[in-house]
């Protein structure tokens, strides 16, 4: 038996012969199965994770993933369905209200089925190895992922989405699959256990990468594949990288920003930065950005940016704080820096705990009004014309005819029965509503209504405010205030060089904020958690500590590498080396060299997997590659870089055929084909000639840099490291000295912030020729 010989039982119920045999089974299905009502909780209850928490009062009978469950399946001898989403999922809360909300489809499934139920973020582990096999059987993945497991754990179906009943045309309905899957376990028990034991022979064995020794270091010829790629796929109009759904994608701009900064007069180089900055700048006119409270949603799902799926993701506002950063640093745009602080402006008012961690997201539903009884998809966030005219009619200005709501519906492209396609809505939830999008500059906005400038950017952001302010009276989507490690590493990394490039101290201290949350909580017995969850009181809670995953370990020692450079303390800096070295003991494959994504040990988890694709969030080894490379030339470590070289044999292949699918691993290897331009800071730590010095640095697109103090205290763990440091001290008390390094040789030092900014343009510019 194999993925076919199971598809081709299950697509046989769905038509007419099969429909005695059915509505028999599903009768059979009901008797003596109680399911909860709406007031009973299951074991669900218990748990910690918001999304396994809204399915505690669901009459399905689930299980957390666990002991519990297994041991159930085999003394019932059932098999498992499995069910793994996540709490701001659009299309996990729908097959929940039609599904898991169903007593008919509770039944069969209590009486039929040990049912777990795992959050994603949670436990990605499970999520991999099973969403491995939903890609391998039907060509793609998605959540809610729904996949049935023998007693053992292994797989023999499964899918992601399934509707009621069978609207769409060839896919099963719920229930009808449930009943077919139920007896044919029951008929063939021996044969479903067989294929379960074959298919994950199968992927086993092609997850597996090259055995050491076969593959060769990759060098240009990768990276000028992965710009070919990038290039080839993308899209001039509107920018991004595909027609429609748009997504953000960072990891790609990363990639092109990477690219251009260390080759910046090159052709292909100027026009990727071009490519870079069309997509931010439509993405920041489109209606997946927020811009009435701030912040970026999930995706857009129309090639126009226009309506986006309304979640907002802890991990998009890290990347994209980091690409518009990127933006501003290669410009000087105060466009783009006006967007990192918007971003920011959202994160530490609506993610944030008082503790100092971040919440992981906020829903895309939530209820249209107090008193209506189901929520719609982006309800918290659009408005019809109506509404928008009764808001805003006070004048643009005293003594001005035109209103406030004539330039706002202007500008932001609000009409009378709203600008939503009916195309990208077909549950007609956006029926009559707008969805704020810039087709047009402030300055066109100006002229047509014969305002300044300055007149009509603050009537804009007047009407922005009242409308905040009307918005805020409006029901909440669900907030998701898991605080997962690795996101919290994404974002203290990305606010503290947010406060380093623009200098704003107070993105600094929140970051450090952050930073020690993660010590207090996350960080015990020399190991990190996975999660942290809000309590009552604004109290945290750790829930069952489950233990980190290789991307935890990877985004936290990023971020304190990051916090280093942004403060030169180097506590942060001891700490990502001890979690370095940590890591390469938990996650380092001995015989095969990269990182798993999980420790060994677990029985439950049947592969362990090394993740080769840069998705919505990068991989930890490719985020890794980027901390190794760093950390080398900042130590002094060289077993780190050969660690690095390990990597990239291993995904070369991967690498040399399409690179597009690894654009973080690519800007690694960018990275590691450079000589660093190492800088070393003669002064006094707090000095404001330092921090002068400090921000030229932090404002130049020099990608490849790593700097380091010489100051008064030679007993500190960097003179530890590199005792050469002794021969910068300083001789001046408030003066701070810069010497620029490359390929072992030092240019004389200068104390003038124009001076280090002038040698830092010429170094990037040779470097690029």
């Amino acid at each position: 038996m194999n993925f076919c010989t199971i598809g081709r039982w299950v697509s046989r119920v769905s038509h007419q012969p099969a429909r005695q045999k059915f509505q028999r089974t599903m009768a059979s299905a009901g008797e003596g199965a109680s399911s909860a009502s709406s007031d009973e909780q299951n074991r669900l209850a218990s748990e910690k994770s918001p999304y396994l928490l809204q399915h505690a009062s669901n009459p399905v009978h689930w299980y957390p993933w666990g002991d519990e469950a297994f041991s159930a399946a085999r003394r019932e001898n059932k098999l498992i369905f499995l069910s793994v989403g996540y709490s701001t999922c659009h299309w996990c809360h729908v097959m929940e209200r039609e599904s898991f909300e169903n007593p008919d489809i509770a039944k069969i499934m209590n009486a039929n089925f040990i049912n777990v139920k795992v959050d994603r973020e949670e436990r990605p582990d499970v999520d991999k190895v099973y969403m491995t096999f939903v890609t391998s059987l039907s060509g793609s993945g998605g959540w809610p992922m729904s996949v049935w497991l023998t007693p053992d754990l292994n797989p023999v179906y499964g899918g992601t989405y399934f509707p009621p009943n069978n609207r769409y045309f060839g896919q099963p309905g719920f229930p009808q699959l449930l009943v077919s899957l139920a007896s044919q376990w029951q008929e063939n028990e021996a044969k479903f256990k067989e294929s379960g034991v074959k298919i994950m022979e199968v992927l086993d064995r092609t997850s597996r990468l090259p055995a050491p020794g076969t593959s060769s270091m990759p060098g240009e010829e990768a990276v000028a594949k992965c710009f070919a790629q990038l290039s080839s796929s993308y899209e001039p109009h509107y920018g991004g990288f595909s027609e429609s759904p748009k997504f953000p994608q960072p990891s790609n701009l990363n990639f092109l920003f990477t690219y251009h900064a260390l080759r910046p007069h090159r052709d292909d180089a100027k026009r990727g930065l071009e490519m870079a900055l069309h997509t931010l700048t439509k993405m920041d006119r489109g209606g997946i950005h927020d811009h009435v409270a701030q912040g970026f949603a999930r995706y857009s799902t129309d090639e126009r940016w226009h309506v986006p799926h309304f979640e907002k993701m802890l991990y998009d506002q890290a990347q994209l704080t980091i690409s518009y950063l990127d933006a501003y640093v290669a410009t000087g745009n105060t466009k783009f820096s006006d967007v990192v602080r918007d971003i920011l402006t959202y994160v530490m008012r609506d993610l944030s705990h008082p503790s100092g961690g971040f919440y992981s997201a906020e829903d895309a539903d939530s209820l249209p009004t107090a008193d209506a009884k189901e929520k719609r998809e982006g309800a918290f966030c659009v408005w019809t014309r109506e509404e928008i005219t009764q808001l805003l009619s006070e004048p643009v200005r005293e003594g001005h005819e035109m209103t406030l709501d004539k330039v706002f519906c202007h500008h932001y492209s609000v009409v009378k029965g709203g600008n939503v396609n009916p195309y990208q809505d077909p549950h007609d939830e956006l029926k009559n509503q707008n969805v704020l999008i810039e087709h047009g500059t402030v300055e066109e906005t100006s002229q047509e209504f014969d305002l300044s400038q300055e007149e009509c950017e603050a009537a804009l952001a007047k009407a922005r405010e009242i409308l905040y302010n009307a918005r805020q009276k409006r029901p909440r989507p669900h907030l998701d205030d898991k605080m997962l490690t690795s996101w919290n590493g994404m974002m203290l990394g990305a606010m503290v060089r947010a406060g380093a490039v623009l200098g704003d101290n107070t993105y600094i201290q929140r970051a450090v904020k952050a930073a020690e949350f993660v010590k207090s909580y996350l960080y015990k017995d020399d190991k990190l958690l996975r999660a942290a969850y809000a309590a009552p009181n604004d109290e945290v809670s750790l829930g069952s500590s489950i233990e980190g995953y290789a991307d935890d370990y990877a985004w936290i020692i990023r971020g304190f590498i990051n916090l280093y450079e942004a403060t030169l303390d180097t506590d942060w800096l001891e700490l990502a080396e001890a979690l370095q070295d940590k890591q390469n003991e938990l996650f380092w494959d001995p015989q095969g060299n990269g990182y798993y994504m999980t420790q060994a040990g677990d029985e439950s988890i049947l592969l362990r997997i090394k993740e080769d694709q840069d998705g919505a969030e990068p991989s930890a080894n490719s985020v890794s590659l980027g901390n190794l490379i760093r950390l080398s030339t900042i130590l002094d470590h060289p077993e780190y870089r050969t660690k690095a070289e390990a990597i990239f044999c291993l995904f070369s292949d991967r690498l040399n055929k399409i690179p597009i699918a690894l654009p973080e691993m690519t800007t690694a290897l960018l990275l590691y084909q450079q000589s660093p331009v190492q800088i070393i800071l003669a002064g006094k730590n707090g000095s404001n000639s330092l921090k002068e010095m400090m921000h030229v640095i932090h404002t130049e697109p020099i990608p490849d840099r790593v700097f380091m103090l010489a100051d008064d205290n030679q007993e500190s763990f960097m003179y530890a490291r590199h005792p050469s440091l002794s021969r910068y001290h300083p001789k001046v008390t408030d003066e701070t000295l810069a010497y620029v390094c490359r390929n072992f040789k030092c240019l004389l030092p200068v104390n003038n912030p124009d001076q280090l900014r002038e040698i830092l343009k010429k170094s990037s510019e040779a470097s690029g020729q």
